[in-house]
């Protein structure tokens, strides 16, 4: 098994759209589901498949994340690189972090307009991709 791709629901389509394309992700697919409900398919560039799915149901009302989400992170190659592309695209990530000392990752966070949070990360060099049961020996 694997994770396909993870479903945000939103509530202006076209808002959610331009934000995700400012962040970097391409559009692969749109589906008109019935009854005003449309599903955008979104993936970075140099993934092989969708890895983001926006759904706009108009009749369901605004999204409220609630307390149950948390949320989705994302890994960067040149995080200070990342973070001058989203704020020239008008995006407001927060500043750079080092949550794990000068030597580990660096994040930083940004929240998309239905309030769902986003963690940028650089991995330190030599890292590889991902997070791995070698992050927790």
């Amino acid at each position: 098994m694997k994770t396909l791709f993870v479903s945000y629901r939103v509530t202006e389509l076209d808002r959610s759209l331009a934000f995700y394309t400012a962040l970097g992700y391409a559009e692969l697919g749109r589906v008109e589901a019935g009854g005003g409900t449309r599903l955008v398919i979104l993936k970075f560039p140099e993934e092989p498949a969708a890895s983001l799915e926006l759904v706009h149901r108009p009749g369901d009302g605004p999204v409220d994340v609630g307390s149950g989400f948390d949320h989705l992170a994302i890994q960067v190659e040149e995080l200070a690189t990342t973070l001058k592309t989203l704020i020239a695209a008008g995006l407001k990530p927060e500043p750079l972090q080092y949550p794990g000392g000068a030597h580990g990752p660096k994040t930083s966070w940004l929240t998309d307009p239905d309030s769902y949070r986003i963690e940028l990360v650089e991995r330190p060099s030599g890292h590889p991709d991902g997070i791995t049961a070698a992050d927790f020996d």
